[in-house]
Parts: C-alpha cells; sequence; structure tokens
C-alpha cells in the first residue's frame, strides 16, 4: 500500500496538498511516537490505508493510540467484517480498480 499511497500523495501535491507518507511495515510494535508527532501537527488529517484487516490492523492501533487521551475525538473505521483473499489485480476486477 506504501506505493499506491505515495502515488496518491503525488497527485494531491499537483493540487497543493501536502502529504507525509511514513511507511509502518509492522504494526507490533507500533511507534507510537513516531505516530503522535506526525498526527499532531496543525492541520494534520490523518488516513490509514493497509489492504489487510481492519480489526487489530494498524488503522484500529493509529486510532487507539490517538483518541486514547482525548485530543482526536473524531474518527471513523471500517466495519469488522470478513473480507476476500485474492492479488491486488484478482480484488481490482472484482471491485475496481480506485484509480
Amino acid at each position: 500500500m506504501t506505493m499506491r499511497v505515495l502515488e496518491a500523495s503525488k497527485r494531491l501535491e499537483r493540487d497543493s496538498i501536502k502529504c507525509a507518507v511514513p511507511h509502518v511495515p509492522t504494526i507490533k510494535p507500533l511507534d507510537v511516537e513516531a505516530v503522535r508527532s506526525e498526527a499532531e501537527r496543525a492541520g494534520r488529517l490523518v488516513v490509514v490505508a493497509e489492504r489487510h484487516t481492519v480489526a487489530g490492523g494498524l488503522g484500529e492501533g493509529v486510532a487507539t493510540e490517538l483518541v486514547r487521551d482525548g485530543n482526536f475525538p473524531g474518527s471513523g473505521r471500517l466495519p469488522d467484517e470478513f473480507i476476500e483473499a485474492g492479488s491486488l489485480l484478482t480484488l481490482h476486477d472484482r471491485h475496481g480498480d480506485a484509480n
């Protein structure tokens, strides 16, 4: 997903929207200091892109850390449900490519 997010950030940059794209290769241990450092910057919107489970995944870990102290009350998440397995190309064929 990092490569896809980097491409999206290039597109946003063309519209003068700056993005930070920290690469998070592992969920545990989660680099909480890095997450908070990026999220606490003024005007920052945090978006987590992951292609695996949402329950117990990276998004949940990041959200938990950001709402723990009450400073980031706005959050949303995908429903916890079974996901289809398959290569990225197979899933794009089934559901369409986001590009």
